[in-house]
């Protein structure tokens, strides 16, 4: 299904009764990102919402790929499954072998349909230039600033157009831009990207980049831009096949850029590689923790056109769930196929739960034919795309019926059955730009978990930790007593396997110290898994450990792995505090979490019963802003 405009899409949207419109008057200035946030972490992601009072003429939609449902709107489908499957048959029928010459043939009307989807060059006029503006002015759209410590206001949602100026071939990813003037944005590609790639390669002739940045559209646009395609593979090949309709493009009014006709507005321009880099940032990122001012390429913006309808998307990220989930969602069933195929072919099922953040932690179940399948995976799945930036891989294999989905099922089976001697596998490779933990920029350490049936060639002994006895809460509170750095104490489901331990005043030889005082007490060493998180983390909410242990890791530089004289077993100690200079020769600065200020809480509590009917969603924000170390982006030590 295709889509003529976004106000199409924003039409199904209502026949679904999926989005709200506001009319009164909001702020693109921190009032919209926290009104969303509350919708964005309601049940199924709230609904999308349309801000048509901002102080511009053009209204902003939001949250508008914000659940399930929506996404599967967006694209046009029942479920995510239905791309894959559609993908699976492609590939199944050109990797079919046969030399007869009527199979051959075939394949002709097949071939015919694929390239149907190419996308396709117009010369007629198009919808997204009735209005062609050659003294562009950024302000009169309504870029929203999303959180109190972000460097300024940004362009969230956009798909910006480079091309290899060697090959020809386009790249269509999607970066953040902040605004620096009404025609000057800072260009945040990470090097990894293709964006990024491109413009390497200009500045190695020494030329200037033309660039194209699009807004809206049909939503496939959107997605296509976001998905962790191969290099030159097209993205409006993608965004076709997914339509079932070509893209139809244009050509750019300053540049050669070609652009779909129909999206809803075209920003152009240019990056000079012989410029010096720009301070951008910090930004208030899907990670939940604020990605810090760094040096990017600053674009110039030379001409804007719009349709006359045209509607401004945006997006906010932060501390999940949020948007970005759904659609990082749907890339995880979408790809499952062609990684399946083409990478792991033993896969069964793949999950990116939502506490991390796309990149952090992945679940895979296989099928397990030999001994060191499990950690061929793992290695495989490493190398292979944007799986590189991963950082917790668990294995496990089709014995186990436990739905991948079912994560409290999933965390008892891990828990009950790992061996940390044997099970456990430490590796180092390339990481996220948005990683924090790392000592090195973009490098650290993985962690592998492999919870497959055993071969007998990998068994090196047996697991006879037999002991499920809970330890009383008189036990846990006089532990707590007894040691000035603990906070609290959970022992998790109230069994012996994984406990968390809040502390404060910690650094590393502090912690060494208190795991030697620890280990010696009976309650901990029945324990696998001992995790140390800040003081000022809920011990008993595990989502929020879950998120903040996955992102504060760097998962072999915090593990200590010691025998426990009790069980005869080797038990795991993670560190999953902050780290600084100061206590940790940490050499990078450490982000603060994001959250609001009391003053646009306040401000949205009254904008917020008028758009809820009365009723108040309170803001997530009240929840996190005990996690804070400061008000800055950058975490006070």
């Amino acid at each position: 299904m295709s889509y003529l405009s976004l106000d199409s899409f924003i039409n199904i949207l209502e026949k679904n009764n999926e989005i709200i419109r506001v009319k009164e008057f909001v702020n693109p200035e921190l009032q919209i990102a926290e009104i969303v946030d509350r919708f964005s972490k309601s049940n199924n992601g709230g609904k999308a919402i349309l801000f048509e009072n901002n102080g511009t003429k053009f209204p902003l939609l939001i949250n508008a790929f914000g659940s399930n449902r929506r996404m599967c709107l967006a694209l046009g489908i029942n479920n995510f499954d239905d791309i894959s499957k559609d993908i699976e048959k492609i590939l199944k029928d050109f990797s079919f072998n046969n030399s007869r010459l009527i199979d051959k043939l075939k394949m002709l009307p097949k071939i015919s349909k694929i390239a149907s989807y190419l996308p396709k060059t117009t010369n007629r006029k198009a919808a997204c230039q009735e209005i062609v503006n050659m003294q562009p002015n950024l302000y009169e759209f309504p870029i929203m600033k999303c959180w109190p410590n972000d460097g300024g206001a940004f362009i969230t949602l956009p798909s910006v157009h480079t091309i290899n100026p060697n090959s020809g071939t386009r790249n269509v990813g999607m970066y953040r831009m902040q605004i620096f003037d009404k025609n000057t944005t800072g260009m945040h590609w990470h090097k990894h990207k293709g964006g990024a790639q491109h413009y390497a390669e200009y500045k190695k002739i020494g030329k200037r980049m033309p660039v194209s940045v699009t807004l809206g559209g049909d939503p496939a646009y959107t997605y296509s831009a976001t998905a962790p395609l191969p290099d030159n593979f097209d993205e409006y090949l993608l965004a076709g096949f997914i339509r079932k309709e070509k893209v139809k493009l244009v050509k750019s009014i300053t540049n050669n850029i070609e652009v779909p006709e129909d999206v809803d507005i075209v920003i152009e321009g240019y990056i000079d590689p012989k410029e010096e880099l720009i301070l951008e940032g910090p930004f208030g990122d899907h990670t939940g923790f604020y990605s810090l001012a760094d040096y990017y390429p600053k674009l110039h913006v030379t001409c804007i056109t719009y349709r006359k309808d045209a509607i401004y998307p945006s997006t906010i990220v932060g501390i999940p769930p949020m948007e970005d989930v759904w659609i990082a969602k749907a890339t995880e069933r979408i790809f499952f196929t062609p990684i399946k195929i083409s990478v792991v072919p033993e896969i069964i099922d793949i999950n990116l739960p939502q506490e991390g953040v796309a990149h952090n932690i992945t679940l895979i179940k296989i099928r397990k034919n030999y001994a060191g399948q499990a950690l061929k995976v793992m290695n495989a799945l490493w190398g292979a795309g944007q799986m590189m930036f991963n950082k917790i891989l668990i294995v496990v294999d089709d014995n186990l019926e436990i739905d991948l989905n079912n994560y409290s099922e999933l965390s008892e089976y891990i828990l009950k059955n790992i061996i940390i001697d044997t099970d456990i596998y430490f590796s180092k490779g390339p990481l996220d730009v948005l990683d924090h933990s790392s000592q090195k920029f973009t490098f650290g350490s993985k962690i592998g978990l492999d919870l497959t049936t055993k071969f007998e060639e990998e068994k090196k002994q047996k697991n006879i930790f037999k002991s499920n006895i809970a330890p009383t809460p008189d036990v846990i509170t006089e532990i707590e007593n007894n040691f000035d750095e603990i906070v609290q104490i959970n022992c998790v489901e109230k069994k012996p396997e994984l406990v968390i331990v809040s502390v404060k005043n910690g650094n590393k030889e502090q912690l060494k110290i208190l795991i030697d005082k620890l280990s010696v007490i009976s309650f901990f060493q029945l324990a696998k898994v001992i995790i140390f998180v800040e003081w000022n983390v809920d011990v008993f909410d595990l989502s929020m450990c879950t998120w903040i242990v996955a992102g504060n890791i760097d998962p072999q530089r915090d593990s200590i792995v010691i025998n426990s004289k009790h069980i005869d077993l080797s038990q795991i100690w993670v560190d999953a505090t902050k780290k600084t200079a100061k206590n940790d020769n940490f050499e990078r600065n450490w982000p603060n979490i994001i959250v609001s200020k009391d003053k646009t809480i306040k401000e949205v509590d009254t904008i917020i019963k008028l758009i809820n009917h009365g009723e108040l969603i309170a803001s997530p924000s009240l929840k996190y802003k005990k996690l804070l170390f400061g008000d800055n982006a950058i975490a006070e030590e």
